[in-house]
């Protein structure tokens, strides 16, 4: 069953940052959550601190899992992120030279677990979004939006 997607043909990727202490399941706990739901994770990275962690997803359906969240005590912000297709890890210099000639500092990058298509994607986050992805798609990069990673 396809999720159902109400966002705009042009909205960019979101990501959200959740906040979760760090105990023993939690981060199961919130895996678990949005997949009863059939809310899919295409990207994840967590950032590990001494009391919490910051839970960095990407997934298929946001509405579905802003609600979730708000509803099961997940606090999180919310951002969106540049996701950029790529062939393969030999793309990466490539989408790094991309953004470096065009003076955009990456705050951060990781990668998609599975794209709809099965290609490969990043998830990046930059000082400025749009010059970055007016830099990629010149470079001949493919910058996804939301509907690109629905299922």
């Amino acid at each position: 069953m396809a999720a159902k997607i109400s966002t705009p043909p042009n909205d960019p990727v979101k990501q959200f940052s959740v906040f979760a202490e760090n105990r023993l399941g939690r981060l199961y706990d919130l895996t678990a959550l949005l997949k009863g739901h059939n809310v899919h994770i295409m990207g994840i990275t967590v950032l590990d601190t001494t009391d919490s962690a910051i839970v960095r997803v990407i997934v298929d359906d946001p509405d579905l899992a802003r609600e979730l969240m708000i509803n099961n005590d997940f606090p999180y912000v919310e951002c969106d992120v540049l996701a950029v297709e790529i062939n393969d890890e030999s793309q990466l210099k490539d989408v790094l030279a991309a953004l470096f000639e065009a003076e955009i500092n990456v705050h951060y990058i990781y990668s998609f677990i599975k794209r709809p298509e099965g290609r490969s994607a990043l998830a990046i986050n930059t000082e400025d979004t749009d010059v970055a992805a007016q830099s990629l798609n010149k470079r001949g990069f493919r910058v996804l939006t939301q509907n690109d990673i629905a299922r």
